[in-house]
This record gives C-alpha cells, sequence and structure tokens, in this order.
C-alpha cells in the first residue's frame, strides 16, 4: 500500500505555504492538506495568555507524529515558529484567557470568543510569511460547526485578504480548507490524507479542550468533555464513526488514497 503521506503529483504547488498550526484537530487538518498541496510548509503558532496553552506542548509531538507517516511529508515539513501574541490576553476579558465560567451572551457568542484573535493571528502570520517568502497561508477557520465567532466567517477571511494585500503590496493567498466542513467531515479529511495513523495522532496527540485538561482520554481525544470546543469535537467524532467507509469526505478535491 502506498504510504498516506504520498500526495497526487499533479496537486502539488511548487510554492510554500505557512500553516496557522495551534495543535487542535482542525489545524492538524489543515496542516496535512498543505503537506498534500505545497512542496514546503512550514507552521506557526501564537502564545497569547490562553488558559490551554497545553496546545502549543501538544504542536510539537504532532510534527513529530506526522513526520513518522512518510517520507514525503518529512521533506516538506519545514521549520517551525511560535510568535508572542500576549498583548490579547492582557486586553481580553475572556473565558479563554481568564478563569472564568464558559456562558453565552445575548447575541449567542460564548465567552471563549477572544476578540480580534483570528485577525491578528493572520496579520502576524502575513509578516512572517513576507520575511520567510511564503505566499499561502492556512488557517483552519470554519463557519459551519463552529462556535458563532465572528472572525471565523467566510466574508472575514476574504475582507481580511484584501486588506493584507494592500496593506503589504503582496498577493498573499489566505486558504481556508474546512470552511464548509463539518468535524465529523474533518476527521474524514485527516484520514483522507493521512490514513486511520493520521486519524489516532491527532486523537491522541492534538489538544481542542478550552479548559485544557488532558487527564482523561475520551474516544475522541483529550478534554474535559463539556467545553463548547470539546462537545464540537465529541458530536463530530460520533458523526464520523457512524458515517465511515463513505468515501472521499466532501470538501476534498481528492480521490481516496489507493492501494
Amino acid at each position: 500500500m502506498t504510504s498516506p503521506a504520498t500526495p497526487v503529483p499533479s496537486s502539488i504547488d511548487a510554492e510554500k505555504a505557512l500553516v496557522l498550526f495551534s495543535g487542535g484537530q482542525d489545524s492538524t487538518a489543515c496542516l496535512a492538506w498543505a503537506l498534500g498541496r505545497f512542496q514546503w510548509v512550514e507552521t506557526v503558532a501564537f502564545a497569547y495568555g490562553q488558559r490551554h496553552a497545553v496546545e502549543l506542548e501538544a504542536r510539537q509531538a504532532l510534527r513529530k507524529g506526522i513526520r513518522e507517516l512518510g517520507d514525503r511529508w518529512a521533506e516538506r515539513l519545514g521549520p517551525d515558529h511560535e510568535l508572542d501574541a500576549g498583548v490579547l490576553g492582557h486586553i481580553s476579558d475572556t473565558a479563554l484567557t481568564r478563569e472564568a465560567e464558559i456562558t453565552y451572551d445575548d447575541q449567542g457568542l460564548p465567552t471563549t470568543f477572544v476578540p480580534g484573535r483570528n485577525l491578528l493571528f493572520l496579520t502576524l502570520a502575513a509578516a512572517l510569511a513576507h520575511r520567510r517568502g511564503i505566499r499561502h497561508l492556512v488557517t483552519g477557520v470554519c463557519e459551519t460547526d463552529y462556535s458563532g465567532y465572528p472572525d471565523c466567517r467566510d466574508d472575514t477571511i476574504k475582507a481580511l485578504q484584501v486588506t493584507l494585500n494592500l496593506g503589504m503590496a503582496q498577493r498573499l493567498v489566505v486558504h481556508t480548507p474546512l470552511m464548509w466542513l463539518d468535524k465529523a467531515q474533518t476527521w474524514a479529511l485527516l484520514e483522507h490524507h493521512g490514513g486511520k495513523a493520521l486519524v489516532e495522532l491527532t486523537r491522541t496527540e492534538s489538544h481542542t479542550c478550552y479548559r485544557g485538561e488532558r487527564d482523561q482520554l475520551h474516544p475522541w481525544g483529550y478534554g474535559c468533555g463539556t467545553c463548547p470546543a470539546c462537545q464540537l469535537r465529541a458530536e463530530g467524532w460520533q458523526h464520523y464513526q457512524a458515517r465511515a467507509g463513505t468515501g472521499t469526505p466532501e470538501g476534498s478535491t481528492h480521490p481516496p488514497p489507493t492501494p
């Protein structure tokens, strides 16, 4: 059987990509997606005083495991970067940056919403990409199975891409491969690109829980099991398991790997 990390040759872009890689399920799927499309892929994460800073630690185990999934991916996976975005922790008052209960406001937004977070992350990533000679940015934002964050929406990302290119005189491309996928399809996308081995790596090593808990391994991974992030991940896992064997996930442009 061919390596799950062996891409379809005609799909490979000789350019470089920078993946916003937090250490969660979604960003791991984005990294696999990018490694199947670009010759060189670097990763970047942001330390912003998040309660679940354990996600930053999870990243290195994921990168190591991904390298071991195939020579092609090992050759394409470039350096990792971690940037200080601590100003978000200083100016925000949210359940992600303070010891606070996770509740919902009148608009349905949870207190885990950190205003401006993805806007800042993509701006910093664009500045790093400029220095590294990278044109493609890949982020795991989604407005299908998500908590309603306005900076995850398709219109926001499209507008930000225009702004970044105008402000930096560049032709950056912001890719959002998960934008229209639910969490079950994200699990399926992981399997599509890296087989069951990547699914298992993501299940056991990635971190999604907003409370940063890694004491208990659930069928879908580690977490408290009750925060919005854990609930979305658990429901997605259940649906993914129920849909097992249905072939290429919606939103994928490649056929399933051939034996």
